[in-house]
């Protein structure tokens, strides 16, 4: 993947071309950042990581959890050195851009796209669930009520930015207080004892009561030790809606991190150790099965459930927002249909809000299965949070001397840490559901095909991460004359 600056056909574009593709800038400091990062991934601790304990028991599934977080503090300390030294929509794709060119930038786009536009729309399906099973004005799961949310939270988002990533950073607060409610609730019931209770596959090589499902196990659990913390990356997809990226997104990205490792760890465990890993092993909602050990729901068990529903709704909110800032850098550059970056007079990216969520929004109500759809997501985003992490080694390599206003501690061996860990969570969505892998290669297959066979002829010199490329490649040819 060369950067390829002079084989790559520029179309031209009018003078207005950004003016008419221009985001709100300064709307978010590093506070409403913070919150946005832990909002990607809130409604993880609420639900879905749970399965991983079907596939490696809780030994198998707490290996996973470290070995995913290792991974993602790697890969969020590079993405912060990157951030601040390319803070604008494009994100990953800006990122890969000026380090492996053209195909590389895309092939990282499309995988963050495929992520950001799948995940909704099996949180929404989950939404539904929720709001059925808590009896909320009579509603029932069903496209209807897909259409509701779709509706509603993509309104707030096209009324604009600042009014969205506060809406988010409420619901995500209230979310993240009854994660801690719920773990001084767990607490009286701890017991070393319901941690490995699972019965043993004698089988499985290198079993045993805290692996009954043998070190296979360990890793066909990393998907779901992932959903402790997938989505974290987002955060540099709203660098030029940000006051003063170059600073602010490593903060709020490092905060980010921090404050999902300590829910991780303590929704976990005190889940695991309440009720027992083989009682929410196959959970939809494992924290309130959790304090509900005879069955009957109680106060602090209602509440947690209602809070689930926000970290649904926090979730959901955000990953429209991250979706919608990807597909508008990539289209802004060329690389998808351009009309698709047109903002409107409340600088709102409105068909980059409105296309994803209605594809999001047909995926929900015909397939009705939302955690294959959530492997799919992951699926897509193993493969570009390889591609990220190579291209933090490949410019640390290539250009040494390029200004960082922010460092990643370790250097290469840190983003090489989280290449080999993300290699090894993408062979792990083949273990778990051989379908979804299937289903995201294809769809994956046929972008490729897209760019090859047209956008790669069309893309817009003006975008800032092509001018950020160019300028890298122009600096290369003086170097070498």
């Amino acid at each position: 993947m060369s950067q390829e600056p002079t084989t790559t056909p520029v179309a031209p574009e009018g003078d207005d071309y950004l003016e008419r593709r221009a985001l709100r800038r300064g709307s978010a400091g590093w506070v409403l950042l913070t919150g946005l990062g832990v909002a990607y991934v809130v409604s993880g601790d609420y639900s879905g990581w749970n399965f991983g304990l079907a596939e490696g028991g809780f030994g198998g599934l707490a290996i996973a959890m470290v070995l995913m977080g290792a991974m993602y503090a790697c890969m969020v300390f590079a993405l912060a050195e990157l951030s601040s030294i390319l803070p604008t929509a494009g994100g990953g794709y800006g990122f890969a851009r000026r380090a492996l060119g053209p195909w590389g930038g895309f092939l990282t786009g499309t995988a963050i796209l495929i992520e950001y536009v799948l995940a909704p729309a099996a949180i929404v399906i989950f939404i539904g669930d929720y709001v059925e099973s808590l009896g909320l004005f009579g509603l029932e799961s069903g496209w209807p009520m897909y259409l509701l949310c779709f509706a509603i939270f993509l309104g707030i988002h096209l009324w604009g930015v600042g009014e969205a990533l506060r809406f988010s950073f409420v619901v995500t607060g209230i979310a993240v207080a009854a994660l801690i409610v719920f773990a001084l609730a767990a607490l009286p019931d701890f017991s070393i004892g319901s941690l490995d209770d699972i019965p043993v596959d004698a089988s499985a090589a290198g079993s045993n009561s805290w692996l009954p499902f043998g070190l296979l196990g360990i890793w066909a659990a990393f998907p779901f030790g992932m959903w402790f913390f997938l989505g974290v990356e987002g955060v540099p997809l709203a660098a030029e809606e940000t006051k003063d990226p170059a600073r602010t997104l490593p903060k709020a990205i490092r905060w980010s991190m921090g404050i999902l490792v300590v829910l991780a760890v303590v929704t976990f465990f005190a889940a695991a150790g309440a009720r027992g890993s083989a009682a929410i092993q196959e959970a939809g909602n494992p924290l309130v099965e959790a304090l509900q050990p005879g069955g009957e729901a109680t106060t602090l068990s209602r509440i947690v459930n209602y809070a689930g529903l926000a970290g649904l709704v926090a979730s959901f909110f955000s990953l429209i927002y991250a979706g919608s800032r990807q597909l508008f850098a990539l289209s802004r550059a060329g690389y998808l249909p351009r009309f698709l970056s047109l903002t409107s007079r409340r600088k709102a990216p409105y068909l980059g809000l409105l296309v994803p969520g209605t594809i999001g929004f047909l995926l929900a109500a015909v397939s009705g299965n939302g955690a294959r759809m959530l492997n799919i997501a992951v699926f897509g985003a193993t493969i570009s949070y390889a591609l990220m992490s190579l291209s933090h080694i490949v410019l640390r390599r290539r250009e040494p001397e390029l200004p960082r206003p922010y460092r990643t501690p370790g250097g290469v061996v840190t983003s090489s840490v989280a290449l080999v860990l993300a290699c090894a969570a993408l062979v792990a969505t083949f273990l778990v559901d051989v379908t979804a892998a299937v289903i995201a290669l294809v769809v994956y297959v046929v972008a490729v095909g897209y760019f090859g066979l047209y956008s790669r002829k069309r893309l817009v010199a003006k975008a800032p991460e092509e001018e950020f490329a160019a300028l890298a490649a122009a600096e290369a040819e003086l170097s070498r004359d």
